[in-house]
């Protein structure tokens, strides 16, 4: 299970976003992002590039930490 930090979620609104652009990232399954931690953790099924799924929440609006 991979994990990132991610900054600037407020709302189920904020969690559905970065669950959405994570989950976009081919090799990408499970994704859970809890906002209290203001963290997000998924499964993969093949080999992740980690800046891809930096980057995807990024240009979803949020900040890794």
């Amino acid at each position: 299970m991979k994990k990132i930090k991610i900054k600037g979620m407020s709302c189920h609104h904020c969690v559905m976003a970065v669950t959405e652009a994570i989950g976009g990232v081919k090799g990408v399954k499970n994704v859970e992002v809890n906002l209290k931690k203001g963290e997000a953790t998924f499964d993969e099924t093949a080999p992740v590039d980690m800046n891809l799924v930096k980057e995807r929440v990024r240009d979803a609006g949020y900040e890794v930490k």
